[in-house]
């Protein structure tokens, strides 16, 4: 299931941003990246979107921002120390102007902007308000991701129905089969027969319950019935139910394919081929069920 949430916020001139995406996956898998110093913060994403989400591959990118962070000017006694006794020098050996204050200052890397270092208690209040971002995303890519799946659950159930409505049209043409089955047989054996060979009644019988019982598809019928009122169940459970679909949709596609070898007839092989169809459609939609 795709979706895509966005959550921003500031502290003390300090400003970050998720990003969370979500495509489709078999299983919950989690791509993160952090700003340095920022990496503690994995394992609490990856808890917190286990649990919260059942399968899909997420990127979740962290952005932070100190641009805005208080900064103050700072002398570097290391290149200070440096400096006045090498221009105290050069000042006698030329016998010039002793430097003022100004110029000392004014030479590069003499002052340095530096930023203002926080207190713990600050940059935990921080830590804690970037993770509540962070549940605001996911509450965000939450509702993305029900809106889509409230969506498809309509797809899902019209795709049902026009299974279901195949099978009961199947279920009639399959209830008409011994009949033909008989006829055609009949039909055959006088074709390859003489009017001086015959078989007794008896044989016919046994030939004819041998032919239809092999094309009998009511096993398959009702099991295909069966799984569509299980996947009506699922989806009206309200909960995460994508794996338990996909595996209805491969039993759904064994039956269709049964169907299909076992039909006699050119209207049933043609009803199998559009549950056929109308299964990997299903297919299709149920990866981007949670």
């Amino acid at each position: 299931m795709t979706g895509f949430a966005r959550a921003e916020g500031e502290y003390a001139g300090t400003t970050w941003s998720w990003e969370l995406k979500s495509v489709n996956g078999k299983n919950l898998d989690a791509r993160c990246r952090f700003p340095n110093g920022f990496e503690a913060l994995d394992a609490k994403v990856r808890s917190a979107l286990a649990k919260n989400f059942k399968r899909g591959n997420f990127h979740i990118n962290l952005v932070i921002d100190n641009k805005h962070k208080s900064v103050q000017l700072q002398v570097n006694e290391d290149i200070l120390q440096q400096v006045i006794p090498l221009a105290t020098r050069i000042g006698n050996d030329l016998d010039a102007v002793a430097p003022s204050i100004d110029g000392i200052l004014n030479l590069r890397g003499v002052l340095e902007l530096v930023e203002v270092e926080e207190s713990q208690d600050e940059a935990d209040t921080r830590l804690g308000l970037i993770e509540a971002s962070l549940k605001g995303a996911i509450e965000a890519m939450q509702s993305m991701r029900r809106d889509e799946g409230t969506r498809l659950a309509a797809i899902a159930k019209d795709q049902l129905d026009d299974i279901d409505n195949l099978q009961k049209e199947a279920a009639k043409i399959a209830a008409t089969q011994p009949a033909a089955i008989k006829e055609r047989f009949h039909k055959q054996l006088a074709e390859l027969l003489s009017d001086t060979n015959t078989v007794s009644e008896e044989r016919l019988a046994q030939e004819i319950a041998v032919l239809v019982t092999k094309a009998d598809i009511r096993e398959e019928l009702d099991r295909l019935a069966a799984h569509v009122a299980a996947a009506r169940e699922l989806l009206e459970s309200g909960g995460p139910c994508g794996r338990r679909l996909d595996f209805l949709c491969q039993e759904f596609n064994r039956e269709a394919n049964t169907l299909c070898s076992k039909s006699s007839d050119v209207a049933l092989t043609k009803i199998g081929i559009e549950l056929k169809a109308t299964i990997e459609q299903l297919r299709e939609q149920i990866q981007n069920v949670e």
